[in-house]
């Protein structure tokens, strides 16, 4: 069996279309019909029902996905573990982190690296998504919540403190209050983060105006004057036009963690970033 093959039969049912399959592993949707059609025949077997929305697995392709799975960890492994061993400070790195961390506290320390480093490419996404180092989504991940994967070795990299902001000249809210203030403050799937509780419960009369996923649309729109805005203070105190206010408690802080594969521990490009991302930003 064709390991290729294999990785096909995965990413369309994750994917859920050969277009989506074909995107995520850089072929064309016809290549991947006839390699899908080429592989059901090897097996004698039909794995997808296709259907107006999509491919769905037949109870054929279901009684191979589980197999299909562990053949892709064993390929993921030895693949983890031969880039593991490269030595050269020359090749990619891909990182991800929240926007925000990445374009304010990430982007000097990686530029300084670039310098130090000119054959290292280095990718930063900014998503918020917890993404998969296992599959090499990204080979190093910053992130709010600790990392609790067994082949993953992680540390706290820092602690950032978080505040109220104001557009600058604005009134203050009271605590307890806030009865005619606005809110710039998370969307709703965030809406479990600590500082969205403390909000409802510092300022329990005050009214969302809009809501972003993004803490520089927020310290933006905050600028602006559209209402008050909860961010880390590295941003906050960074932006022109607002102001930290004290309402008598600070918003609750957060620690930010930092992950890779146990696999790439030995790959130099990754710990000579790591190196100057804990001397440069560790507390």
């Amino acid at each position: 069996m064709n390991w290729s093959d294999v990785e096909i039969f995965l990413a369309i049912v994750r994917e859920g279309t050969l277009g989506g399959g074909a995107r995520k592993l850089g072929l064309t949707q016809p290549t991947m019909g006839r390699r899908l059609k080429a592989f059901e025949t090897t097996l004698g077997q039909v794995l997808f029902q296709r259907t107006p929305d999509g491919f769905v697995l037949t109870d054929e392709g279901t009684a191979i996905l589980a197999h299909a799975e562990r053949m892709e960890e064993e390929a993921l492994a030895l693949r983890r573990a031969l880039v593991g061993q490269e030595r050269q400070l020359e090749g990619a790195l891909r990182l991800s982190s929240s926007d925000w961390f990445g374009a304010r506290m990430l982007s000097p320390v990686l530029a300084e690296f670039s310098l130090q480093h000119p054959k290292v490419l280095v990718e930063l996404i900014t998503d918020a998504r917890l993404l998969n180092l296992s599959r090499r989504d990204a080979d190093l991940v910053f992130r709010i919540t600790p990392f609790t994967e067994p082949d993953i070795i992680s540390r706290k990299l820092l602690h950032i403190e978080y505040g109220l902001y104001v557009a600058s000249g604005s009134e203050h809210p009271s605590r307890g209050n806030g009865a005619g203030a606005k809110l710039v403050t998370m969307d709703e799937a965030f809406g479990g983060m600590p500082d969205v509780a403390w909000l409802k419960r510092m300022l329990p009369k005050a009214e969302v105006a809009m809501r972003s996923n993004n803490r520089d649309v927020q310290a933006r729109c905050c600028a602006r004057g559209a209402g008050l805005a909860v961010l880390p203070r590295p941003l906050g105190d960074a932006i022109a036009g607002i102001e930290r206010i004290d309402i008598g408690e600070a918003p609750p802080g957060r620690d930010t963690w930092v992950g890779y594969h146990r696999d790439l521990k030995r790959l130099a490009r990754l710990r000579a970033l790591l190196d100057l991302v804990i001397e440069r930003l560790a507390n």
